[in-house]
């Protein structure tokens, strides 16, 4: 993926640069020290992700983003935690909040190359004359064959070592082997959050929430605390 680094602080620059070089899919193209500067270049140049802050004098990324012609994948890199739920609004793929730690940049970039995979495909095929499948299901292996599953019709996941039950609206479940983390990555911009290690919520499906709990359907499921913060602001709590 080409990627552009949008950020006036030079030390975020310097550990933004630093992160890229060790991610082999990574291709840094340039970078700014300011967003104004980049418009011009994003809009001339075929560019996959920027990394961008938010808070940068005279002219924000939030700004920025809603005047660049072209749209590439963004995931926002701020120090403060309040534009969180207007990030997501925007489409950002991931909020990271400084200082950030390799892990948490690692997840956006999967998180980034998952959604990607679609586009890449539609540029592929755009002369053909096969129709487009809208990306509303996937399919999951299930003892002897491949089960189609609707996002909206899942409640929630919970995960079992290598194995996750995935329960649906028809208050039936569906046994398979896949990684939790492998869901959480395809599922995220579906509109489902992971709120424990064990469990991934679809939102949409949340009756009710309290401190620690979150009510789906007839079952009350555990809000982790290393999950709990960044779930509440994807919510605007």
């Amino acid at each position: 993926m080409r990627c552009v680094i949008i950020d006036d602080e030079p030390l975020a620059v310097d550990l933004l640069k630093d992160f890229v070089s060790k991610v082999e899919s990574l291709e840094l193209i340039t970078t700014f020290n300011n967003a104004i500067d980049a418009v011009s270049f994003i809009n001339q140049n075929n560019i996959d992700l920027i990394f961008l802050d938010i808070q940068m004098p005279h002219f924000s990324g939030i700004e920025f983003l809603n005047t660049i012609e072209k749209k590439p994948l963004v995931i926002f890199t701020t120090a403060y935690s309040d534009y969180a739920v207007e990030g997501f609004n925007l489409g950002a793929v991931d909020y990271l909040v400084k200082p950030i730690p390799f892990h948490r940049f690692l997840k956006s970039v999967v998180r980034a190359q998952q959604i990607s995979i679609p586009t890449t495909v539609q540029a592929i095929s755009e002369n053909t004359t096969v129709p487009e499948l809208e990306q509303d299901f996937m399919f999951v292996r299930a003892e002897y064959e491949n089960v189609k599953m609707n996002f909206s019709d899942i409640l929630f996941i919970e995960g079992l070592k290598d194995y996750v039950k995935i329960y649906t609206t028809d208050n039936k479940f569906t046994l398979t082997l896949i990684s939790l983390i492998k869901l959480e990555n395809l599922l995220f911009s579906k509109g489902f959050s992971r709120i424990h290690r064990s469990y991934i919520i679809n939102i949409k499906h949340v009756k009710s929430i309290q401190k620690n709990k979150v009510l789906i359907s007839d079952k009350r499921i555990p809000i982790s605390e290393s999950y709990k913060n960044a779930f509440f602001e994807r919510i605007n709590l």
